[in-house]
């Protein structure tokens, strides 16, 4: 034990200045002296299709895993351990940032012991710090995660857009974005602010760099205002004065949403967009989020500025979904329209069936891309919000559906599915 915990210090030690290239070498390196054979960083794709290997120094680019169908997969799909029985003993670890899925770990070893299998744990979390850290100032994670080159627009959005999954033991928030490589007016944003969930959901008219240029403006302007302690109405007022003046002409829709983590009261302005979505006990409440439609923004002067601020009270493990209309106007080649219907039956499926969030999303991103024969020709965009407060009978709770739980070393079992064994960690 005193050596597992030397060698993650040491790890801790040259984190600090290891490059980006270097830290393969450096996680590989640890897991040896903590007794492990070898210890491989993977890394999920743009799209979440792919688990790429990260070289290190002098590597080429290895063989990628597929999420579906794998061992590999099916760790970063239930953000949980997966045990190999599948040529030498391997473990599969979900690389975590929070409860944002970002890879996998995959550790190589002679057997696998209930202390091996903590110490591969903190060695995981430990690699998923340093990833998420040194990716703010290196292309190396983003060249690796991308399978073919960005337009300007896609780049320009990319860069305002928050960790796609973020959550506490009171909410949860997971988003998706498509086309992930050519995306233009859409964006999303959430975040967390002394006790409140901020949502925010745009669609700039076209699908262009002009576009993307919109939806830049309106999520600096959204995050300019709150920050300085604005409301709702300020936002949508900061936004459609920014669009008026410096783009002429842009016109874009959207949904800004405040949740109090406490109390459960969601507020929120529609400008434009199409309604959100109330999922409560695993059925969308008919009409829930609906109200009358009002402008969108980028029209300036001389049309109505009020803007009506929205209340609605949520119940304990209610979900709520926001979409832009490439979601449910995505057509096959036949024509057939994904439609709204077919949005909320897919959700309500996943969730009654107990994916987590950002799994369902994932799914159903995908899900929508094969109607679409995997090229869509307007932008998707899907932000779902759960709140799961503490039971107030003070019974303790896990903080929030995707994170993952270390339970002591499971029996063999089987996946169907999967192409090898493993030993299945459930999420809590």
């Amino acid at each position: 034990m005193a050596e597992e915990e030397a060698a993650l210090a040491r790890f801790l030690e040259r984190s600090h200045t290891a490059s980006p290239r270097f830290l393969p070498r450096l996680v590989d390196e640890t897991a040896r002296r903590m007794g492990m054979a070898s210890a491989t960083v993977y890394l999920t794709d743009v799209q979440e299709e792919q688990l790429v290997p990260l070289p290190g120094p002098g590597e080429d680019e290895g063989e990628t895993l597929a999420i579906e169908g794998t061992v590999a997969g099916r760790a970063y799909r239930t953000v949980s351990v997966q045990l190999s029985h599948h040529g030498p003993m391997a473990l599969w670890l979900p690389l975590v940032d929070g409860i944002a899925r970002i890879g996998v770990l995959h550790v190589a070893a002679d057997r696998i012991t209930p202390e091996l299998l903590d110490g591969a744990t903190q060695l995981a979390a430990l690699t998923a710090l340093t990833v998420v850290s040194k990716s703010g100032f290196s292309d190396l994670f983003s060249r690796v995660s991308r399978q073919r080159p960005m337009t300007t627009a896609a780049e320009m959005v990319w860069a305002f857009l928050p960790p796609r999954t973020l959550g506490t033991d009171r909410v949860t928030s997971a988003a998706a974005l498509e086309p992930a490589y050519e995306i233009g007016g859409d964006a999303f944003d959430h975040g967390l602010d002394d006790g409140h969930l901020h949502l925010t959901v745009v669609d700039a008219m076209g699908h262009d760099l002009s576009s993307g240029l919109a939806s830049a403006v309106a999520l600096a302007g959204c995050r300019s205002t709150r920050r300085a302690g604005g409301t709702l109405s300020d936002i949508a007022d900061r936004i459609d004065d920014d669009l008026h003046r410096w783009q002429p002409g842009g016109l874009l829709t959207g949904v800004f949403a405040r949740l109090d983590l406490e109390t459960g009261q969601l507020t929120w302005i529609n400008a434009g967009h199409p309604p959100p979505l109330l999922i409560r006990a695993h059925h969308v409440v008919p009409g829930a989020l609906e109200a009358p439609g009002e402008l969108p923004l980028g029209l300036g002067p001389g049309y109505p500025h009020s803007r009506t601020v929205h209340r609605v009270q949520l119940e304990p493990g209610d979900r709520v979904l926001v979409h832009t209309d490439g979601v449910t106007e995505a057509r096959s080649a036949t024509g057939r329209q994904f439609g709204e219907d077919q949005l909320v039956d897919f959700v309500t499926r996943a969730l009654a069936a107990g994916e987590p969030a950002p799994e369902a999303l994932r799914r159903l991103v995908h899900a929508v891309l094969d109607r679409h024969d995997g090229r869509l020709q307007d932008d998707a965009t899907i932000v779902l919000a759960e709140w799961h407060p503490p039971d107030p009978s003070g019974r303790h709770e896990e903080p929030g559906p995707e994170a993952a739980r270390t339970d002591p070393l499971p029996s063999r079992t089987t996946a169907p599915g999967d192409r090898t064994d493993h030993a299945d960690r459930r999420t809590a």
